[in-house]
């Protein structure tokens, strides 16, 4: 929760979500109907080539810069205001309990502090910032606080290819709480309202799927493994002698030779499973959890035929592919088809944009 001014900052006003990840960027733009209700204003995806993003960072700026101009453009958005965010490895968070009742000065005072034992940095290099979560379960009288910082080039990358769009970036976040606060909605949907419901959320991405264990909000772990769906466009290229570029376009549009489904998609939905079995086993080996109730698929490969079904078969547990818009109203500007098709990828870019609501 990096912002200009803090990490944790609140903004009314319009606001686009804008997820930039290793193979695309996602923007959503979100409002309120008169009832309250949140309406999908936008979407749209604007595909990045390989190596323009790695480990989150920028290599190509220019291109990726004229990839948030055209992502705009398709969406037919005139918001400037932009809510932008960083890969976890990028920000450093920790959980504080600090005395109840300070004013906002003495507890940055205390935190810039307190942030110096955790910070393997000279304060000068980072983008610093604070949110009071509530009172301290452990400790009456005292309160949690969490610390968030992140080196400033970090940020300020983030924030000058906004500029390079033509944009402002007001916020910036972290990608996993931006997928977290819009997973929290379709968590209240499930039996129970979600509560005491332990959910393994898994975001498929392109190079890496990011898994986080929820329950009640609080993140019990997390870990990010080297594997997504580009290695289904790598067994297409291998299967069929496409190039990659071709291979990722026929993979999108669904294009492929008959026999497609049974040489290349199942064994790798096979073992797209497989993994996700692997990393609950971490999970059960490393706490003592055995189970959770519910396992959350989002990202680009979430929707492939057959993957919630081989995940429970795998697993045991109950599987959904994840909707961020479920429940929402649909603005006129949307194409349904093409937004349920793609609506797994919007996780990490509806909860940026959700962040406008959220004072």
């Amino acid at each position: 929760m990096i912002s200009t001014g803090s990490l944790f900052s609140r903004q009314p006003a319009p606001l686009l979500g804008i997820d930039i990840s290793s193979s695309s960027v996602k923007l959503v733009e979100l409002g309120r109907d008169k009832a309250g209700a949140l309406v999908l204003e936008r979407c749209a995806i604007e595909p990045l080539e390989r190596g323009w993003i790695t480990d989150g960072n920028i290599e190509k700026f220019d291109e990726v810069a004229e990839a948030v101009r055209r992502v705009v453009k398709k969406s037919g958005a005139k918001t400037k205001n932009v809510a932008m965010a960083l890969p976890p490895s990028a920000v450093i968070t920790k959980k504080i309990v600090l005395p109840a009742g300070m004013t906002d000065q003495e507890l940055e005072v205390q935190v810039e502090s307190e942030a110096n034992q955790y910070i393997p940095f000279s304060l000068d290099e980072v983008s610093l910032d604070f949110c009071v979560i509530g009172p301290c379960k452990t400790s009456p009288g005292d309160v949690d606080v969490l610390i968030a910082a992140s080196r400033r080039e970090k940020v300020q990358d983030r924030q000058g290819l906004a500029e390079a769009a033509g944009l402002k970036a007001t916020i910036i976040d972290v990608e996993s709480y931006a997928s977290r606060l819009a997973a929290s909605r379709l968590i209240e949907g499930l039996p129970n309202k979600g509560v005491d419901t332990m959910v393994a959320l898994f975001e498929v991405g392109a190079l890496t799927t990011s898994m986080q264990v929820i329950r009640n909000e609080e993140v019990l772990y997390d870990r990010d493994q080297a594997f997504g769906g580009a290695q289904l466009t790598q067994l297409i290229v291998r299967q069929y002698g496409f190039s990659p570029e071709e291979a990722e376009s026929k993979k999108r549009s669904g294009d492929l030779p008959d026999d497609y489904t049974s040489a290349v998609l199942r064994p790798f939905v096979d073992s797209l499973s497989q993994e996700i079995g692997r990393a609950l086993q971490f999970f059960f080996t490393s706490t003592p959890h055995n189970k959770v109730d519910h396992i959350m698929l989002a990202g680009g490969s979430a929707p492939l035929p057959g993957l919630t079904e081989a995940v429970t078969q795998h697993t045991g547990f109950a599987c959904s592919v994840v909707n961020p818009f479920e429940g929402m109203e649909i603005g006129s500007s949307v194409r349904m088809k093409k937004m349920a098709r793609e609506a797994p990828s919007y996780l990490t870019s509806c909860g940026l944009a959700m962040r406008r609501f959220l004072q």
